[in-house]
């Protein structure tokens, strides 16, 4: 299906991987990374999560641990905050794109927002073939947001509102926080629940991954709500046990978690981390039952 045609849809064409590796960025964590890439084993279609280790090992650049930003946060009415699982490809395109905003922080270079668009549009293709049951070892994928109406902001918001905004029912609106419910036994290159053990285990277990929050309005209770949403959608498709992946000294995300009634059940070794590139993980259970 085509991508949604705005201003902001990405290029149709893939960029070259001369230009790609050309690019040098730093990057803040997802909380939840996946996919190792070797150098001499370039996937194609690169996913984002693989271009995300490939280019940190070639730039050397470090990673913090939070995607939280030490800035002036915006206030909202909570009574415009509708928290839904996203069905229209438009919807989607926007929560692809808070997330690159999110989980990068891109040098200011010729070309740069050419790679803006790559990385989105792979992350939408992504995104999509696992909505669509697609993806080898998904059963099922869904897509939870946030969303406010853009004339809540009342201009204070401007660049978000221009990356993130999407239409429904005649009236824009923008993506300010969003993840993802994934039905399969195990995330690529990730900790596997243990949970529930036995056959059937593939029915009944699923993971939350691609957790963010804009950062004009983090520790405002929009992660709690995405959280309490992803439960009430997991139970419906019949999960007992939900998991989630979380960096070792993201402090934020564990608070947010443990809200939400997470709790520790395995960690990954440091050789694995380092072997993949990324912050050591914990992995976090709830049972929904």
């Amino acid at each position: 299906m085509a991508l949604p045609f705005s201003s902001a849809a990405p290029p149709s064409a893939a960029l070259p991987y001369a230009f790609l590796l050309s690019r040098r960025f730093s990057t803040n964590p997802n909380l939840c990374f996946s996919s190792a890439l070797r150098r001499d084993a370039l996937p194609k279609p690169l996913s984002v999560e693989a271009l995300r280790n490939h280019f940190r090992r070639r730039s050397g650049v470090g990673l913090s641990a939070s995607n939280l930003c030490e800035q002036e946060r915006l206030a909202f009415d909570r009574s415009f905050l509708a928290v839904e699982e996203a069905l229209s490809d438009d919807e989607l395109w926007a929560a692809v794109r808070l997330r690159v905003r999110t989980f990068y922080n891109f040098n200011d270079s010729y070309g740069i927002e050419d790679y803006k668009m790559y990385v989105a549009k792979r992350e939408f293709e992504g995104l999509k073939d696992r909505i669509a049951g697609t993806t080898t070892g998904f059963k099922k994928a869904s897509c939870i947001n946030a969303t406010l109406p853009v004339s809540s902001f009342g201009g204070s918001a401007d660049e978000l509102c221009s990356v993130c905004k999407f239409s429904q029912n005649g009236k824009d609106h923008v993506v300010v926080g969003t993840l993802d419910i994934n039905w399969c036994l195990q995330l690529p290159d990730e900790l596997a629940g243990k949970r529930p053990g036995g056959i059937g285990a593939d029915l009944t277990r699923a993971y939350i991954s691609n957790v963010c929050v804009a950062k004009e309005l983090q520790r405002n209770g929009v992660g709690y709500a995405l959280m309490a949403k992803s439960k009430e959608g997991a139970r419906s498709w019949g999960i007992t046990d939900l998991y989630i992946h979380v960096a070792v000294d993201n402090e934020a995300a564990k608070k947010l978690y443990e809200k939400s009634g997470f709790v520790y059940e395995s960690e990954e070794s440091v050789q694995q981390a380092r072997f993949l590139g990324r912050p050591r993980r914990y992995l976090l259970w709830t049972d929904l039952r």
